[in-house]
């Protein structure tokens, strides 16, 4: 049986929930994000887009290209909320769902065909999100995740497509590579400059030249440009959170130990956060008292897997958390609200140039262990 393969991406799903607050951003550019000229760009309009804006872009950058932007900051807890609407409208109306990422699924139709008609059920299914959440919505329909997500993203905002059994390496083949998923610059520009620019120049090639170039993922590039994707749909199902604990041999009130610790466990959390592809939307952090109090304290935080980002929130915590100065008994560290899709929400990172340090660290841990590399603050004498 065929597969039959459908992805739906939220329409500039941040500025969309804005628009449902605020009826007056409606037809007008619009950039949500840090306010100050430091900040960077989460997300913009269409209208905004056709001044070069774009997501991970320096505010300073994306105000001089276009002054007159309405800048708002983000609300991550809200877009989660909707998030969560869609995520059930779709999975109660699919018989198997993955969730690519805050704004982004992938459905797996296969044999609706005969009982419903795919492509019309798709249709119907997203007029129904529409319906019950105001949010816009397109898709793609195919026979796999790759030419799926393509099709969305080039009948993108507001509509759906569909290619045919046998029509996908014609339908990619005269865009450019930049379109094929996976494809990033340093990819991309390596394809240049073998005088590859199309996607169908890219399946012409032979797959043993590109993986001379690429290694094992010549092959893939290769499969992906002539239309081969046989990547299953991950049945949706996340974790509700992540969390960590010490509980300490001797009660104490040493305050760099105990910010060491918590370091050290945040550490530990985001690496499996990006192990598991997963970000986090909120923090916690927990305190127990030598005397069995227990108190905890939580953030909504735009969502991420970066330690730089999330050890600074869970000090902030700790500190405000800590006022009895009393023998601390346990500490702990707990993620909720994770959503899938690292490489996406990795746009909120306004230090986005770490991440090759983060990727070389997780590497060590996955050799060596999850303790064989961490940061100076978080290595303290062994109390617990």
């Amino acid at each position: 049986m065929e597969r039959a393969i459908v992805h739906m991406d939220l329409d500039c799903f941040f500025v969309s929930v804005e628009r449902l607050r605020n009826s007056q951003l409606n037809d007008k550019p619009v950039i949500v994000g840090g306010m100050s000229d430091r900040g960077v760009v989460s997300a913009c309009s269409y209208e905004a887009r056709r001044f070069g804006i774009h997501s991970a872009m320096p505010m300073r950058m994306a105000r001089h290209l276009c002054p007159e932007a309405i800048i708002v900051r983000g609300d991550y807890e809200s877009y989660s909320q909707y998030s969560d609407m869609v995520t059930e409208v779709i999975v109660s109306n699919a018989p198997l769902v993955e969730k690519a990422s805050v704004d982004e699924f992938y459905l797996d139709m296969t044999g609706m065909e005969k009982f419903f008609g795919t492509f019309s059920y798709a249709q119907k299914l997203r007029k129904t999100i529409i319906k019950e959440t105001g949010l816009s919505i397109s898709f793609g329909l195919s026979t796999s995740k790759t030419v799926s997500k393509v099709i969305t993203n080039e009948v993108k905002p507001a509509n759906f497509d569909i290619v045919h059994i046998g029509a996908e390496k014609g339908y990619l083949a005269p865009l450019n590579i930049h379109k094929l998923p996976m494809i990033g610059e340093v990819t991309a520009q390596t394809l240049r400059n073998m005088g590859i620019s199309k996607v169908g120049t890219l399946g012409e090639m032979p797959f043993k030249v590109l993986e001379r170039t690429f290694g094992k993922m010549g092959k893939v590039l290769w499969e992906k440009a002539n239309g081969i994707d046989l990547t299953p749909v991950i049945p949706y199902s996340e974790p509700k959170s992540m969390s960590k604990e010490v509980t300490f041999q001797q009660d104490t009130t040493d305050i760099v130990y105990l910010r060491s610790v918590m370091i050290r466990l945040t550490e530990q959390l985001s690496y499996e956060l990006r192990q598991d592809g997963y970000c986090t939307a909120c923090v916690t952090v927990k305190l127990r008292y030598s005397n069995f109090d227990t108190h905890s304290k939580q953030v909504v935080v735009a969502s991420t897997s970066a330690d730089h980002i999330l050890i600074p929130l869970i000090l902030q915590l700790f500190e405000q958390l800590y006022e009895k100065r009393l023998l601390i008994r346990l500490v702990g560290v707990r993620f909720t609200k994770l959503v899938r899709g690292v490489q996406q929400l990795s746009l909120f990172d306004q230090s986005a140039k770490i991440a090759p340090l983060y990727t070389a660290m997780d590497n060590i841990r996955s050799r060596y262990g999850i303790k064989a590399v961490g940061r100076a603050m978080g290595q303290s004498p062994k109390r617990e």
